[in-house]
């Protein structure tokens, strides 16, 4: 892999991120671009104890634009975009219409190929392995930034999720704090340690799972499961079978099985409804350890988390959305309309021949 790190016309960061060595990466950004300014705000809840932010400038960002005027194709001739370059393997910047910003973090697009027809689930072994190490990349480089506290990596796919852009891509969030969800899993795990006397609880997660009847995907290094207790109708867990904390935890042997495992479960994941129904819409997030102190959590350290990646659908059946409405989004308690078992079925049924 090649990194190249150079400067956009407004003063933000953009990283190339190739597969040959000899690749040179020199265009210059042409467009006309004031500095960005950015209003991102932490407020914090004192009732729920969580954190949001308000970011207002986020109102007048890029929406649906037509394919000959997409931000994340490469630049060509006078047609000018984020990318100054005509072509790229991954690239990634940061985001002209950050949710986080300055003493309040940092957000980044991930372009995953400059094939604006393309998805994740195409991309050949070695470009699945060039994005796995660019996330890698920045979640150490964004690591040591003061204002940060917790990476994280993830992909929104679909018009159904809410996507504006529909070039393949994902992004980066800095957090300047643990999110609510990350925290939710340390008590649990705290909690659990100090009921066994020591036991890990992710690692019990993965015995209990790998002993039963939803493991969909397998491999030497790694495991996707539905998971006992899904929130979702079709949400898969995928985890490396040696924990670690974060995505610089992973050892050679990980890192190589990835891509084929990774790619296999997003194509089993456009099958399950029937090609009628393709592509699925979904949300893939990496889970990470925080990076800051832990002091709050009674005993767990980073090293206790477990990285792992999250992937859902929020369509349940053909033609029809799981939507988060009163029970869900008023109280939080989920209600799942497909057995985590029967997911676990059908996605097996639907493995490639």
């Amino acid at each position: 892999m090649k990194k190249t790190s150079t400067r956009l016309a407004d003063g933000r960061e953009l990283i190339y991120y190739d597969l040959r060595d000899d690749s040179v990466r020199n265009a210059t950004d042409r467009r006309p671009l004031d500095r960005t300014v950015t209003t991102s705000e932490i407020r914090r809840d004192p009732l729920l104890g969580d954190s949001v932010a308000i970011a207002s400038h986020r109102q007048g960002r890029t929406y649906h634009p037509p394919a000959d005027e997409c931000p994340l194709c490469p630049s060509a001739g006078d047609r000018l975009s984020e990318i100054p370059d005509s072509s790229y393997d991954v690239v990634v910047f940061e985001n002209r219409f950050p949710s986080l910003a300055g003493d309040s973090g940092r957000c980044e697009v991930v372009c995953f190929t400059s094939d604006h027809n393309a998805s994740f689930g195409e991309l050949t072994e070695e470009q699945a392995g060039l994005v796995l190490e660019a996330w890698t990349d920045r979640t150490s480089e964004l690591s040591h930034l003061p204002s940060v506290e917790q990476v994280f990596c993830f992909e929104n796919r679909g018009a159904e999720i809410g996507v504006t852009l529909q070039h393949p891509h994902g992004q980066i969030y800095a957090y300047p704090f643990t999110t609510p969800r990350t925290a939710l899993m340390l008590r649990s795990a705290a909690t659990h340690k100090e009921m066994t006397g020591g036991e890990n609880l992710f690692d019990a997660v993965l015995e209990r799972e790998l002993a039963g009847e939803r493991v969909v995907l397998e491999g030497e290094h790694w495991v996707a499961f539905v998971p006992y207790a899904a929130h979702w109708p079709y949400e898969v867990h995928l985890y490396p079978k040696r924990r670690v904390p974060d995505l610089l935890g992973l050892d050679e042997g990980a890192r190589t099985e990835f891509p084929k495992i990774y790619l296999e479960l997003l194509r089993r994941f456009d099958r399950i409804f029937g090609e009628s129904e393709s592509p699925t819409p979904y949300i893939a997030a990496w889970h990470q350890a925080p990076f800051g102190a832990l002091e709050e959590f009674d005993g767990v350290v980073r090293e206790d988390f477990a990285l792992h990646l999250e992937l859902f659908t929020i369509r349940r059946t053909s033609g029809k959305l799981k939507f988060l409405a009163g029970s869900e989004s008023g109280m939080n308690v989920f209600i799942n309309d497909v057995p985590p078992e029967r997911a676990a079925e059908r996605l097996r049924e639907v493995a490639s021949s």
